[in-house]
């Protein structure tokens, strides 16, 4: 029998910053931010105490497009992705190393976007569904050996109406490679 391994992060949190977007070399964006999480829960004292946790999320291509010009720093969103970690040296020979969140999915979940866009879900899916069934339809699509993209609840739909593009049809192949990093 072959192991299964699941990595995938989710995520409801505020910015922390303004998306920054970049080009690699061969031309494709790269939008980086960061976003806050936040947890309370009662000490033995039964006194209440909160913590926040930061994190350094990227996004790819046409999805790094759409964080930097509807994403801003304040706003609440939902975000599924991936752990990856980098490394590079530095000025003084050390290697470096950075955890970051490769977004996959993300939902605005403000009403209104930096330029009035409206909030909605951006994915590779591309329909708009619940947090829930996200995490429902993941966790057991992975944990059954299903594929790694399970099926997206859809909503009804006329058929003169056209299905949305997806965020992946913008012509990028997919994550440049790391020496292509711009930062």
């Amino acid at each position: 029998m072959a192991s299964r391994s699941l990595n995938m992060v989710l995520l409801i949190g505020n910015l922390t910053r303004d998306p920054e977007i970049r080009y690699t070399s061969s031309g494709a964006a790269v939008c980086s931010f960061g976003i806050a999480t936040n947890r309370s829960w009662k000490d033995a004292d039964g006194e209440v105490r909160e913590e926040a946790e930061f994190h350094n999320l990227v996004a790819w291509n046409k999805m790094a497009e759409i964080c930097y010009q509807i994403l801003a720093k304040g706003m609440k969103v939902f975000i599924r992705g991936e752990l990856r970690t980098r490394s590079w040296e530095d000025d003084a020979g050390s290697t470096r190393y950075r955890t970051e969140i490769k977004i996959n999915d993300m939902m605005l979940l403000d009403s209104k976007g930096k330029q009035g866009a409206g909030g909605g879900t951006v994915s590779e899916q591309s329909e708009e569904v619940a947090i829930e069934d996200v995490v429902a339809d993941e966790v057991s699509a992975n944990l059954a050996g299903g594929d790694d993209k399970p099926a997206a609840k859809k909503p009804t739909k006329k058929s003169s109406e056209k299905k949305p593009k997806k965020a992946s049809d913008a012509g990028g192949v997919g994550d440049p490679l790391e020496d292509e990093l711009p930062f």
